[in-house]
């Protein structure tokens, strides 16, 4: 039986070739309405840009797709295996999903490569010396290798969110989520780890990136989607959304945004 082809740029993932599947989703904190039936799946090797105005779903979106926050209903698979609710069976999935988050969340205490290698050791149970040569070639990668032995608070913020990402490399993910990951650093270290994050994406590292770099969008993204009010609005190739979105609440959001 031959492959499936590869769905085309923007176009919505089928079942058979989609690593990440949500069906129906919503979410609830008490009585306010977060997600709203969210329907989407993430082709294997794809770049997802999920853009929008705060406040909009796009962080509880990303952090239900592993599990950080449950959902109310509906569900979510990742590479066809529905996400577990607890135990060992959620821990194995989420160590198939790496995760960077906006404020790093590097152990203070240890050293960069102690953080890198601190999960392949314990989760994949690499030896040590192995963990050790995983950990070297990432930092190497993201530029960062002779700051190995040196521990988070000796580094730019720009250099701690690249030793994040060599952290969530380690564990050889089939998925990496990205939330906000450069609004916290200061405008030049931005480019820095956007261009790591452009490198994982021309290597095919299949990603959802909840960000406002309109600039990674339109150079590294496959779709962009556009939500507000806990919905989905449009989805679509970058080269279409930011030159014909469909949808006025997107045509506002963007006419502010590019406008600086």
């Amino acid at each position: 039986m031959s492959p499936a082809a590869p769905a085309a740029p923007g176009a919505p993932a089928t079942p058979a070739s989609a690593l990440v599947v949500l069906d129906k989703v919503n979410k609830f904190f008490g009585s306010l309405h977060v997600l709203h039936d969210i329907d989407l799946q993430v082709e294997r090797g794809e770049v997802l840009m999920v853009i929008g105005p705060s406040g909009s779903g796009k962080s509880t979106l990303i952090r239900c797709i592993n599990r950080l926050e449950p959902v109310t209903s509906g569900t979510i698979s990742i590479d066809g295996v529905p996400l577990p609710e607890e135990g060992k069976a959620l821990a194995r999935l989420r160590a198939d999903v790496g995760m960077v988050f906006q404020s790093f969340n590097l152990f203070a205490h240890k050293t960069i490569l102690q953080n890198v290698t601190m999960g392949p050791m314990k989760v994949r149970k690499l030896s040590k010396a192995d963990a050790k040569d995983r950990a070297m070639k990432l930092l190497e990668r993201v530029g960062i290798a002779d700051k190995a032995d040196r521990v988070p608070a000796e580094l730019s913020g720009g250099q701690q969110q690249r030793a994040a990402i060599a952290r969530a490399l380690a564990m050889e993910p089939k998925l990496m989520l990205f939330d906000e990951p450069t609004s916290a650093l200061d405008p030049e270290m931005i480019k820095e780890v956007l261009d790591v994050m452009i490198e994982l994406a021309a290597e095919g590292t299949t990603m959802v990136v909840v960000s406002h770099e309109m600039g990674f969008a339109r150079s590294a993204a496959r779709r962009v989607a556009f939500m507000d009010g806990g919905r989905i609005v449009e989805i679509a190739p970058p080269e279409q959304f930011f030159a014909r979105p469909d949808s006025e609440r997107a045509r506002d959001f963007l006419s502010k945004i590019l406008a600086h």
